[in-house]
């Protein structure tokens, strides 16, 4: 059995599709709460689902585990209490890797590239502590990734017990179905499609840098399966462990990413730039690129999804009502 934090949100319920496919047992953690996020794996076989808050109480009883995917989080980068995003992104994590350590399960868990801040020590996945502490995330989300990656650091470098595989994942730009849930943290695919599908113009933010143009900040889009591919190659190979970048390796820019939905639809671009949010400023990434040289290392070896690929086949599920918009 496979356990899933956040396995009905974005990233994981398409990862307990994968395992539920492959005719895996999996128990769910997560929230369903009263809106559509139950849709994300309605199609899947589970072996049910325990509330967040009732975890600890049922791993003590749990059956052998293979592993556990600890997706789960407050994600919202906007977010300020700090003391709801201490407890779910810190505190839990760390629960959980004493938890795999003591019954020698294996952890797989979500960090992110918000860890990097604006990318000024660039993005390479490095474990050294120094190369670490050089990297200043810019919202609390990101610096609570980044406080948990420091601590399993430490912990490692101290010789204290660990789980016989880990890994931390540093997610970059994702995007693909069952992320309609998510609101204003939804990828930007999903809200410039919403745009195009209605008839409207897709509207990008303004550059309030003078080396970027207007729409020509840059990501690395990843697709979630993709995220799902990697995460089974791991539990797949329990012998690598380490924090690792998710991503494409390749920087491409909201505008390619508009221009990738209107040519999916067979439309003419029509791309509006607007001022970008007060809450926001200082606090947005111009340029994100993982560093994908260690996983690829480690033996990991699918080949990314393009973006005009990728984007192409998320529009035509979406205009085909595939998946939830």
């Amino acid at each position: 059995m496979f356990l899933i934090t956040g396995g009905a949100g974005f990233i994981g319920s398409n990862l307990v599709a994968a395992l539920s496919a492959r005719g895996a047992e999996v128990m769910v953690s997560d929230r369903l709460r009263d809106g559509p996020k139950w849709r994300n794996i309605r199609d899947a076989v589970i072996a049910g689902i325990v509330a967040p808050e009732d975890l600890p109480r049922w791993l003590d009883g749990a059956p052998k585990l293979e592993a556990v995917f600890h997706l789960g989080a407050v994600s919202a980068t906007t977010v300020t209490d700090g003391d709801l995003v201490a407890g779910s992104n810190l505190n839990l994590t760390l629960r959980l890797w004493d938890w795999c350590a003591r019954h020698r399960v294996p952890l797989i868990y979500a960090s992110s590239a918000a860890t990097y801040g604006d990318g000024a020590e660039g993005f390479d996945d490095d474990m050294d502590p120094r190369a670490l502490s050089r990297l200043k995330p810019l919202n609390l989300y990101g610096w609570s990734k980044h406080a948990t990656d420091r601590r399993i650091v430490q912990m490692l470098g101290r010789g204290q017990p660990a789980p016989p595989q880990w890994a931390g994942l540093k997610f970059f730009n994702v995007y693909g179905p069952n992320e309609a849930h998510k609101g204003r943290m939804a990828s930007v695919v999903l809200h410039k499609w919403r745009q195009v599908a209605a008839g409207e113009p897709a509207t990008l933010f303004a550059s309030d840098r003078p080396e970027f143009p207007d729409g020509g900040q840059l990501r690395d889009f990843v697709h979630v399966d993709d995220c799902v591919a990697a995460m089974l190659w791991l539990a797949e190979n329990p012998g690598v462990s380490g924090l690792f970048n998710i991503g494409t390796g390749t920087a491409r820019s909201f505008a390619d990413l508009a221009r990738a939905i209107y040519a999916a639809r067979q439309q003419p671009p029509d791309i509006r730039y607007v001022p970008m949010p007060e809450d926001l400023r200082g606090k947005y990434q111009y340029f994100t690129e993982a560093r994908m040289d260690r996983l690829r290392d480690a033996g990991f070896d699918r080949p990314p999804t393009s973006l005009e690929e990728g984007v192409a086949r998320y529009v035509r599920q979406l205009d085909s009502a595939e998946v939830p918009a």
